[in-house]
């Protein structure tokens, strides 16, 4: 029993570093888009079932923002930025540095900033982790999809016939001074990738 807890232990310690060390690199990447330092905290890492997602988002029913990416080259695989409507008004609020509330539907210019925002955040993400992995990737251009949460998921799960079984989650906070905004991070990898990255994490 210890020796089978154990490597679960090193396996969560290896996704758990990936995860800091990627939201703090998207982080730096935010920053930079806007101009000004924007802090996050310790993102919560997850590693769970691909079909059990929905039961880590809101309702099904809740209109969400989702930020979508694929990414080729060592490993292949794709990013999806998961946040709530609400929080992407709120979002859009803070890259534009205007008052709370002044958002209120999201048009061509506000889903074009939260697309390169989503654009920054994965490639300064795929960054810190081809650091760690020693490993190359090549982002997409990023799609945005403004839909119920179960309508997302399920084109996300259908674009993910090719995934393993297991897919990490990483729930991360963005602050600007008092100001904050929640979003969720899934990384889906190929069938192959989730094992090969934590080969070239260990061997690292």
């Amino acid at each position: 029993m210890g020796e089978r807890v154990q490597p679960e232990r090193d396996r969560m310690e290896v996704l758990k570093a990936i995860a800091q060390e990627g939201i703090q690199n998207a982080a730096k990447g935010f920053s930079s888009m806007v101009g000004r330092t924007i802090a996050v905290s310790d993102p919560v890492a997850h590693l769970v079932p691909l079909l059990s997602i929905p039961k880590y988002v809101s309702g099904p029913e809740d209109d969400t923002v989702g930020i979508y990416l694929r990414f080729d080259g060592d490993l292949l695989g794709q990013i999806i930025m998961i946040v709530p409507l609400q929080n992407a008004l709120e979002l859009v609020d803070l890259m534009m540095d205007v008052p709370a509330g002044t958002t209120q539907v999201l048009g061509s210019l506000e889903k074009s900033a939260l697309g390169e925002l989503g654009n920054m955040c994965g490639s300064f993400f795929l960054n810190a982790m081809a650091k760690i992995v020693k490993a190359s990737f090549r982002p997409s251009p990023p799609a945005i999809m403004v839909d119920m949460v179960g309508a997302i998921l399920d084109i996300v799960v259908a674009t993910s016939l090719d995934a393993g079984e297991d897919v990490l989650l990483m729930k991360a906070k963005f602050a600007d001074g008092p100001r904050s905004v929640e979003a969720d991070f899934w990384v889906i990898p190929d069938i192959h990738a989730l094992q090969a990255l934590m080969q070239k994490s260990s061997e690292s």
